[in-house]
């Protein structure tokens, strides 16, 4: 769901932590060697979300954030902040050039430059990877 956090922030952050649960605690972030990544490049988006970036007229830059349950992906589109809260179960992400990580959710989609020099960011990607896989629910091949 894309959200304008902007306004009526404490009813948001109800409905984004009911979505993908609250802020990870100190302990489990220093467990997971952080659950935040800012100021990454946008390199393209899906028409909806590129129609409020544009908005904005300098370079577009994009945050990560790392929930229990999911990811919210935050940008700025002129004086307002929008946030994209996407669950692990409908989290796409896919790495179709070499420097260059899309992340998918329903018809939305955010491509990140991630350059051979940005350590940070391939091990970010990884790490939500991997907790994906490491939390979601187990499939009927697993079960056989």
């Amino acid at each position: 769901m894309l959200l304008n956090v902007s306004q009526d922030l404490a009813k948001k952050k109800e409905l984004i932590s009911d979505t993908i649960g609250k802020p990870f605690n100190l302990e489990k972030r220093k467990e997971l060697e952080g659950t935040v990544l800012s100021n990454i490049a946008v390199t393209a988006a899906s028409i909806d979300l590129y129609n409020l970036m544009v908005l904005h007229e300098e370079q577009i830059f994009c945050n990560f954030e790392m929930r229990p349950k999911g990811i919210i992906i935050s940008f700025r589109a002129k004086n307002d902040m929008y946030s994209l809260v996407i669950p692990f179960f409908k989290l796409k992400i896919y790495k179709g050039k070499a420097e260059e990580y899309s992340f998918y959710k329903d018809h939305y989609f955010i491509k990140i430059w991630a350059g051979a020099d940005q350590d940070d960011v391939h091990k970010f990607v990884k790490k939500v990877k991997n907790y994906q896989t490491d939390t979601s629910f187990p499939r009927i091949e697993d079960i056989m």
